[in-house]
């Protein structure tokens, strides 16, 4: 509290305001303090004239209990010009105490106070020392979660906020901002722009194109991450200083693709580290069922690593005791050669050609299925809405609610749904509805908020891809250089570098899989990547690791080991 005391007094002391305000209270003070030193003095002359005697601190008493209005009456005048005496006091003692004071003590004081406690919550310049930081535009999820990140690792940043009604509720709930308007260059330079690591924008395209142009004529190097909603204005944000263009369906969309397991038991990569690649298999149908990791030794046999096994979209670290079910989805990790290894042993299990049936035909849905038709899948859009539906014999018209139009799609035969909705309780209680028609397909559904992919999740979802972490997590790699992957909502791949606390211990001894649950799936040194490394490596000083976990497992890993 003394810190936060001395920081406000210091902000009221350093604007010239402030110091006016200041030096008016002071002069007030002044002149009250005379009277009363004055009344006082006088005190004794007039008690003299009246054969009365008192100390230099019965007057001081006397004139402040008269100034103030209390008169307690212990101490009078017994003369007229006394009692004159005594009313002048009273009357100015009124007037300045009680009228003047008050309004003097809030109009150069308390206000001025106020306004500097209101100026250190929501600061209009960022402390010149600053850098590295990341300047944010709008507070919505995708910024929420990024936020989230910064603050997991360790990065600075300042939220801009044009109304400083909307930065105090914003600092109060634990965001640092900055008071500007996203239009005035002057805002950028107080944000420290030309020493920031990245500007991201996610509002409306037409206000992040004016930022991007903004920031890019002060900082020519910088990089600038913004959002595109319409496709038009990818371009025309590159033609304003935009580095990197994030369009949300799309990356939503490749990303539903991408976990698409198809009709088959073949791996499907969903990103990857260099030669590192992560892929997710099915294991119904196959001979991997009711045995263990252990007992199955596809890591011995063909040198691929189960990192992580999906049960109804609850990911868990896997030890070599871990069973493997007939709703199980491996995470698997290594090499090309490993991953079509893989595939040669298994490609013979669940082979079916039956499309892929997606429920919404809005932007998402559009995308996903751009995205499935490269990687040459099969698909059928499920649409209400007339207008929505071109020319096609991908579309089926009619409610995903309808078993009849379910069926027209084809979800008897379809090895997935992906439900794009941007309602999502509408997403939960198709998911609800797929599950007890097919109860061996694989459910993926989009969540618009954070806080409903757990019930997604329970609802039947195998997986579940918000706005926010797909947003957040496209940011983190652009200003971390690609030193993380999201291979699912909450499942992330990272790359650190080797803590200080496991400096020459093997991978086995390191008990990191135990303390954090994440798991090392590759050692990057000067000499390469090593993918799936030995239990028995040695993790050296210069060394990075790669590491595959929940974001609670992540945060964990983070506290104990950050360096």
């Amino acid at each position: 509290m003394l810190k936060s005391f001395s920081a406000e007094l210091s902000s009221l002391m350093q604007s010239g305001r402030g110091r006016r305000n200041l030096k008016a209270l002071g002069k007030f003070l002044f002149v009250l303090l005379s009277m009363v030193v004055f009344y006082s003095i006088l005190f004794h002359v007039l008690m003299l004239r009246e054969g009365q005697e008192h100390t230099w601190l019965t007057g001081l008493y006397w004139t402040l209990t008269v100034m103030s209005t209390l008169g307690f009456g212990d101490i009078t005048f017994h003369t007229d010009l006394g009692r004159l005496y005594s009313i002048v006091v009273l009357l100015s003692g009124t007037t300045f105490m009680r009228v003047l004071l008050p309004f003097t003590f809030i109009e150069f004081f308390y206000q001025p106070w106020m306004a500097a406690q209101a100026a250190a919550r929501a600061p209009r310049t960022l402390p010149p020392k600053i850098r590295g930081h990341v300047l944010l535009t709008n507070h919505d999820v995708v910024t929420s979660a990024l936020i989230r990140r910064l603050d997991q690792y360790q990065y600075e940043y300042a939220l801009i906020v044009p109304e400083v009604e909307d930065a105090l509720r914003l600092h109060d709930l634990g965001i640092k901002v900055l008071v500007g308007e996203l239009d005035d260059p002057e805002t950028w330079k107080q944000g420290r722009v030309a020493e920031a690591s990245l500007v991201a924008t996610t509002s409306s395209d037409v206000i992040n194109t004016n930022v991007a142009l903004t920031v890019r004529g002060i900082a020519d190097e910088l990089p600038i991450i913004t959002t595109a909603s319409d496709q038009a204005s990818v371009d025309i944000m590159g033609l304003a200083g935009s580095s990197f263009v994030l369009q949300m369906e799309e990356l939503i969309g490749n990303s539903f693709a991408a976990q698409s397991l198809g009709g088959d038991a073949m791996s499907h990569v969903i990103g990857g580290f260099g030669v590192l690649l992560i892929a997710e298999a099915t294991a119904r149908g196959t001979p991997l069922v009711g045995r263990t990791i252990r007992e199955n030794q596809v890591r011995e046999k063909i040198g691929v690593a189960v990192v992580g096994v999906w049960e109804r979209g609850r990911f868990e670290s896997p030890t070599p005791d871990t069973m493997i079910r007939e709703n199980t989805i491996l995470v698997l990790a290594g090499s090309k050669q490993s991953l079509d290894a893989y595939n040669e042993l298994f490609c013979i299990y669940n082979v079916s050609t039956a499309p892929a049936v997606i429920i919404g035909g809005g932007r998402v849905g559009r995308a996903t299925a751009r995205a499935l038709a490269r990687k040459k899948m099969d698909y059928r859009i499920v649409e209400m809405l007339p207008e929505r539906i071109p020319d096609s014999d991908k579309y089926v018209q009619g409610s995903a609610a309808d078993l009849a139009v379910l069926e027209a799609a084809g979800i008897r035969e379809a090895p997935t749904v992906i439900i794009t909705p941007h309602d999502d309780d509408m997403n939960v209680y198709l998911t609800v509805y797929c599950r007890k028609l097919r109860p061996d397909i694989q459910i993926q559904s989009r969540a618009t908020q954070e806080r409903n992919v757990a019930a997604l999740h329970r609802a039947g979802a195998d997986s579940v891809l918000s706005y926010a972490s797909i947003g957040a997590s496209a940011i983190m790699n652009m200003l971390r250089g690609n030193r993380i992957l999201m291979v699912a909502e909450g499942l992330d791949l990272f790359e650190v570098r080797v803590p200080d606390q496991l400096v020459g211990r093997a991978i086995g001894e390191s008990s990191i899989r135990e303390r954090t649950g994440c798991s090392i799936v590759a050692i990057h040194t000067d000499a390469g990547m090593q993918v799936v490394p030995d239990p028995s490596v040695i993790l050296a000083e210069d060394a990075e690791i790669v590491l595959i976990g929940t974001a609670e497992s992540e945060e964990r890993f983070l506290g104990l080991y950050a360096r």
